[in-house]
């Protein structure tokens, strides 16, 4: 791991680091524990922290996984991201970790100019991260139906609401870019 791809807050003792399939399980057990986020199979997390890590992020503390945030670009639209989910377990609440994790991977790539996420009503947790990014970043907040309660089948889920954040301003400053200029490399 190179010093461009981790985060360290000295106060907090936190790395943002990209996954490797090695933390797939411990992801997992992460997601299973905070609610009402949908838990994937085992399997899914590995092919996360593998196949699409480049576009993920973890969030670790004294060698445990506190945070985990997964997405990936568009097919159809590569200067999108989109995410997934973000778990963080209650020792990273209240940190800006989520915020924290967005930021580096935006960090990652600076050609991104939307970021994406599905929520419903009830998670206000993720919506009012996902407004404070884009509160950060300057950018406009949109809100659509994506998939409605007829989608998802015989399951009792929630219709899934799409934010979508920007255009995102050319030249941010992320949290992983200013963090990496402090430490001389940009």
């Amino acid at each position: 791991m190179g010093v461009e791809d981790s985060m360290t807050q000295s106060s907090s003792e936190i790395t943002i680091r990209t996954p490797t399939t090695d933390d797939g399980l411990e992801v997992h057990a992460l997601v299973k524990d905070c609610p009402p986020l949908d838990v994937n199979s085992e399997y899914c997390y590995l092919l996360l922290c593998s196949h699409f890590a480049d576009t993920c992020t973890i969030a670790e503390s004294k060698g445990r996984i506190i945070g985990f945030q997964t997405g990936y670009r568009e097919p159809q639209a590569p200067n999108t991201l989109f995410i997934w989910q973000i778990a963080v377990g209650s020792y990273g609440r209240g940190k800006g970790l989520g915020k924290r994790m967005i930021e580096h991977l935006l960090g990652r790539f600076p050609d991104i100019e939307y970021l994406e996420q599905t929520v419903t009503r009830s998670n206000t947790a993720s919506r009012a991260l996902f407004e404070s990014v884009a509160r950060h970043l300057n950018a406009e907040v949109d809100q659509s139906m994506m998939f409605g309660e007829e989608h998802f089948g015989s399951s009792a889920h929630e219709p899934e609401y799409l934010l979508r954040i920007g255009p995102i301003p050319k030249g941010r400053m992320t949290a992983s870019t200013h963090a990496n200029k402090n430490q001389g490399v940009m």
